[in-house]
């Protein structure tokens, strides 16, 4: 099979990858989809020592595993866990400390022929969600986590730094909660997204020191954590939806001073992003920049990495 192959900080479209073999307990998933995060672009930077096949969001059709799944349409949580560890025990699988995650960690992913995940991880897509559509329940399921977290309310005044894939996601999620909501960023055309649905916005001098009870940051870099945490009240909370690929360098005494609580925010559930997806509550259609077949993959992986650009999808099938 054909997928695009991450080794030494540099990508490439390798052709004669054999089909992998499913597993005791994992299904043969033909990839229909699939999306080019911010993640795949900093494991090409270094952010994590990967060898294998990136990617992991997708969709795809189950071609071995139980009956009731095959030939459906699938998404896939992309951690696979052991259940016996002290965090599985807990009910907290995705930090399960033998896990292997989908085009992240020892386990190829998403951006070739075939995969292989377990059963448990695969959640069948409503017939009413288009494919490139469905192809974005991971990001939103990672978004729709920091509700798991935090209980925002309409009292709540929250800042979204950053109007890229992940903030946009973000932004849509929070804006369901009734809150009052304030997105930053840099480029008119991506705030307009925001905008259209009724999502209050401004570039980043619209921030007001010390007037939010909590600030999520997606951009992943510098400047966005330093926006997100002026803009906190004392005792308000910061959450990092991001991840970096460099060291970042903070005033670590602002955090005690003020008592700012720190959260970082990763993977979420699937079922609630599909039915928000399927009751069209959130609009990821504007988000699409452009589609790529898979054996032009090194040239969407550029495009993802241009200025600008939103989600970059790779036609698999």
């Amino acid at each position: 099979m054909k997928g695009l192959w991450l080794e030494n900080n540099q990508i490439q479209l390798r052709t004669n990858i054999p089909i992998p073999s499913p597993p005791q307990g994992e299904a043969l998933v033909r990839v229909l989809c699939a999306g080019i995060c911010n993640t795949d672009i900093e494991l090409k930077r270094g952010y994590y020592p990967y060898i294998g096949i990136l990617g992991h969001e997708f969709v795809g059709v189950v071609e071995q595993g139980p009956e009731y799944l095959v030939n459906q349409r699938v998404v896939g949580e992309i951690n696979a866990v052991c259940r016996q560890c002290r965090f599985c025990r807990r009910g907290q699988p995705t930090h399960c400390e033998n896990r292997t995650v989908l085009g992240i960690v020892n386990r190829n992913g998403a951006f070739a022929d075939y995969l292989t995940l377990p059963i448990e991880n695969l959640h069948p897509v409503p017939e009413n969600i288009p494919t490139e559509v469905a192809t974005f329940t991971e990001p939103l399921a990672a978004a729709l986590e920091i509700q798991q977290q935090l209980r925002l309310s309409p009292d709540d005044r929250v800042l979204v730094v950053g109007d890229g894939k992940l903030g946009q996601l973000v932004a849509q999620t929070i804006a369901l909660t009734g809150c009052e909501l304030l997105v930053v960023g840099r480029h008119r055309d991506k705030l307009g997204n925001l905008e259209d649905r009724g999502i209050k916005t401004g570039l980043v001098d619209a921030v007001k020191d010390k007037t939010f009870d909590i600030s999520v940051e997606c951009t992943g870099n510098s400047e966005g954590f330093a926006i997100a945490l002026r803009a906190l009240r004392p005792r308000g909370t910061l959450v990092l939806k991001s991840t970096y690929a460099g060291n970042l360098s903070f005033d670590a005494s602002s955090l005690v001073v003020d008592e700012i609580t720190l959260i970082g925010s990763r993977c979420g559930s699937f079922q609630p992003a599909l039915e928000l997806l399927a009751q069209e509550r959130v609009n990821v259609k504007p988000l699409i920049h452009a589609r790529y077949p898979l054996t032009e993959g090194l040239a969407a992986f550029e495009r993802a990495q241009g200025k600008g650009v939103l989600k970059v999808l790779l036609e698999i099938d």
